[in-house]
């Protein structure tokens, strides 16, 4: 009966299993047997040799990239809604020492190749004005919309014209792919991402996230940064044994199949209340305080988000009875 964040689910079988067995004597930090299979694991994954980096949360995630792509006198171009605007208390400044971001306008959080046009014309080629070194856009976006292969593509183009580097937000990565049904290179690499923030934790995961590094050369430099930002823990077994378990059999996958299916099974109840298409695993609905109460007083617990406008999440384990029970209250409205 609870749709108000994935953040908020358990973490899945596999993962814990996987701590369990992970507890036991090995080395420390990220010199354990586990760490040391992340990179041919998520290389097999994204068909090329990748750098993957175990870490904490996703923000530590984000902005390990950003400062590791974007120098303290530059720029990173995002949309004005992006998860490192509006929720990361300004980390991505604190890790890159002082760069700035740049805030751009599109539907559904999403940024066309447009905006990224007019923002570079708007900054003059001087030492007076901080120079764009980064775009980074979220796939799925703070709104639940994807980006599929050939946006992902035209974007990277766009970031490669104007030599800026480009990471991604992958926090919904999983219910992106599913969504897109594409494959995980196709939305990163040979779109020319340079690094993605590969979320677990809203998808099953307990406590541990994916940092990828498809330029490779940037790996010894962000695991400085990461061990300077107190990032390292001394049991990373711990962490790469979560993220290893979810990719063994899919997991990852089918887990976010299962949120997706969920969100869809709400969406057509919903009807014209939508605000935005839902993609992934999110909803934003149109409704008024009273319907909301009424809604919650039959159980139902969710976010209020703008004026008349709530937010429902759907979870890897979402209970389908309690879907359609939701889904069944919110048609009666």
């Amino acid at each position: 009966m609870r749709f108000f964040s994935d953040n908020a689910a358990p973490a899945c079988p596999p993962v814990m299993e996987a701590l369990v067995a992970a507890n036991r004597l090995d080395t420390a930090y990220d010199g354990d047997g586990w760490s040391a299979r992340m990179d041919a694991a998520f290389s097999e994954l994204f068909a090329t040799e990748v750098t993957a980096i175990w870490v904490a949360t996703g923000t530590a995630a984000n902005c390990l990239a950003l400062a590791a792509l974007c120098p303290p006198w530059g720029s990173v171009l995002c949309h004005r809604m992006a998860h490192i605007e509006q929720d990361e208390a300004g980390a991505p400044g604190f890790f890159t020492h002082g760069a700035k971001l740049t805030l751009l306008e599109g539907p559904g959080a999403k940024l066309a190749p447009a905006a990224i046009d007019a923002a570079m014309a708007a900054v003059r080629k001087d030492v007076h004005q901080v120079q764009p070194a980064c775009l980074s856009v979220t796939n799925a976006t703070e709104y639940g919309l994807v980006y599929d292969a050939a946006e992902m593509a035209a974007l990277g183009a766009k970031a490669s014209e104007h030599q800026l580097r480009f990471h991604v937000d992958g926090a919904r990565f999983a219910n992106a792919v599913v969504h897109s049904g594409a494959s995980p290179a196709e939305l990163t690499w040979r779109a020319g991402v340079d690094a993605l923030s590969f979320g677990f934790i809203k998808n099953g995961g307990m406590s541990a996230e994916a940092l990828l590094l498809f330029d490779r050369e940037l790996a010894d430099t962000v695991r400085v940064m990461k061990k300077r930002a107190g990032h390292l823990q001394s049991k990373g077994r711990f962490a790469a044994a979560q993220i290893l378990a979810m990719l063994e059999d899919d997991v990852w996958r089918a887990n976010a199949r299962a949120a997706n299916a969920a969100a869809q099974c709400l969406a057509e109840a919903c009807g014209e209340r939508l605000v935005h298409p839902v993609e992934a695993n999110e909803l934003f609905v149109k409704m008024t305080p009273e319907e909301a109460a009424r809604l919650r007083a039959q159980g139902f617990d969710f976010y209020d988000w703008a004026a008349g406008e709530v937010r429902f999440v759907t979870s890897w384990d979402q209970d389908m009875d309690a879907v359609a029970r939701f889904a069944e209250a919110i048609a009666s409205l």
